[in-house]
């Protein structure tokens, strides 16, 4: 079926729709024929037949120790001669835990697809295989073959198997681009979730851009074609028979499909598998900055015209960009060519970078538009920093300082960063500026949850030093007309964050 005479039975489809529903209003039901009501969309049987053979079923097991001590159920004691003594060893000395019986063999079901038939390689959800002790794939022709793990990513929720195809000729399907798919647009997946054969469902793109929470690189497909239990690993293909999707989630109260289920585009995907099958590893690029959403009042704040991009709260000490190429307080709006609308936006396009490459990076500092040059770290080298970066320096003297010279200023008390306040709070000898003392309760600092140790480092990206700095700055800026002030507060082992706070 060519993908145009797909499109023809859909719209077929959305006038009949659309047509039964306003009779329906109009309440005239007799005006409906039975030649009307039968017109469903074309079939898709062509379509499915050359897809179905490359859809296989994960069959996974796993061993797991047996429950005992207090936790475990004893047999009950029964009459000698008793009926049920047959039954009751069946269910008691067969558990796992039981003496002879210390693990049970676990199997889980999901389903995969085949993307290269010489080389045997097949694509599914990490958790899918997770722990998983013995891999099979069964194909929809009954043959079951061995798999090996090639390599898994569970930010994305994708692993990559391998099957030996020798004497076993295997179907590959191939991956589209997913960024050209549009809402609306008709999608088919197919799963093979019991190992009975595939199944097919038929839905639309419902929306794109999708974060529900699961990881750090959320941009799903949600569709409505039903993925039910067993469907996840599965692909979701476009008109044309690519992938365009990994089905790897729902939303079901009862966990059967109704209708809100979620796909990892093939623009994350393909990157992650290329990966896995050259590396057996992800090898992502890697910036080297802690960053947070630029809300409507820090672009106020900053005198962005718009709220967008995504505002750099830190520098990761020996990170790529630890030579001051990038600094805190500046907002990054683009990426090598890509606009960052969100901070959402800027990991997922980093983490698809090559490592190394150097790439231009446009930022807004202090107001100005400007671009840089960036040279790419590696991200998992980089988490192992970004780790061990900040220590725990928390001391408790139970010591009362001297008095300290003092300000008060937007529900803050703000005095001197020196020996007696660093002893007092446990700052870190790393990090300077004005130490808070005290937040008013209610107050709009403590709106903000701003609280007592913490360092104002710089206020709408100027340095403080001293509490009559903090004075001056937020006077200027009552001054300038602004509504808020953008503050750096470090933590006490110097993690950098920022805060707004209203001034009026």
């Amino acid at each position: 079926m060519t993908s145009n005479s797909f499109l023809r039975a859909a719209r077929r489809t959305l006038t009949a729709g659309a047509a039964a529903l306003l009779i329906g209003v109009a309440t005239v039901p007799s005006l409906v024929t039975p030649a009307a009501a039968d017109d469903g969309p074309a079939s898709v049987a062509d379509l499915a037949q050359g897809l179905l053979g490359a859809v296989v079923n994960i069959s996974t097991s796993q061993r797991v120790k047996g429950t005992e001590g207090p936790g475990a159920v004893p047999m009950p004691q029964l009459p000698e001669g008793s009926p049920f003594q047959d039954f009751f060893d069946d269910f008691f000395k067969n558990r796992p835990g039981e003496q002879g019986n210390p693990s049970q063999k676990v199997q889980s079901l999901g389903s995969g697809f085949v993307v290269d038939a010489e080389q045997g390689i097949v694509v599914t959800n990490n958790h899918v295989i997770a722990d998983a002790d013995d891999i099979e794939v069964n194909f929809s022709d009954g043959v079951t073959l061995k798999a090996t793990l090639v390599g898994t990513d569970t930010k994305t929720d994708v692993a990559v198997l391998k099957v030996d195809p020798k004497g076993h000729k295997l179907t590959a399907v191939k991956f589209g681009d997913s960024s050209k798919m549009r809402v609306g647009d008709w999608v088919m997946a197919i799963g093979n979730p019991f190992g009975l054969g595939g199944t097919v469902t038929v839905g639309i793109v419902s929306a794109r851009n999708r974060d529900i929470n699961s990881g750090p690189y959320d941009d799903f497909i949600q569709t409505d074609a039903a993925i039910n239990r067993g469907n996840s690993g599965g692909p979701l293909f476009n008109s044309a028979g690519e992938v365009i999707g990994i089905n790897t989630a729902i939303i079901s109260p009862s966990g059967g499909s109704i209708g809100i289920g979620f796909s990892i585009p093939s623009q994350l995907a393909l990157g992650v598998v290329d990966q896995l099958r050259q590396f057996g590893e992800t090898r992502r690029g890697w910036l080297g900055v802690r960053i947070q959403p630029v809300t409507d009042d820090i672009a106020e704040s900053l005198g962005m015209a718009t709220a967008k991009g995504a505002l750099v709260a830190g520098v990761i000490k020996g990170g790529p960009v630890d030579n001051g190429t990038i600094l805190a307080g500046d907002v990054i709006i683009k990426f090598d060519g890509r606009d960052v609308n969100e901070m959402r936006d800027l990991p997922r396009v980093v983490a698809e970078s090559t490592v190394g490459k150097a790439v231009d990076v446009v930022i807004v500092r202090k107001g100005v538009e400007q671009t840089v040059k960036v040279t790419l770290g590696r991200l998992e080298d980089g988490e192992k920093l970004a780790s061990g970066e900040n220590g725990n320096t928390d001391k408790d003297t139970g010591d009362e300082p001297p008095a300290v010279p003092t300000a008060s200023v937007l529900g803050m008390t703000v005095g001197d960063l020196n020996d007696e306040t660093r002893t007092k709070f446990g700052i870190a000898a790393e990090v300077s500026g004005v130490v808070i003392t005290d937040v008013a309760k209610d107050s709009a600092a403590a709106e903000r949850g701003i609280q007592a140790g913490e360092v104002i480092t710089e206020i709408a990206q100027e340095s403080v030093a001293t509490p009559k700095d903090v004075m001056d700055r937020i006077a200027a800026l009552k001054d300038q007309g602004r509504k808020n002030a953008l503050l750096m507060l470090a933590s006490k082992s110097g993690e950098l964050r920022f805060v707004t706070i209203r001034m009026d």
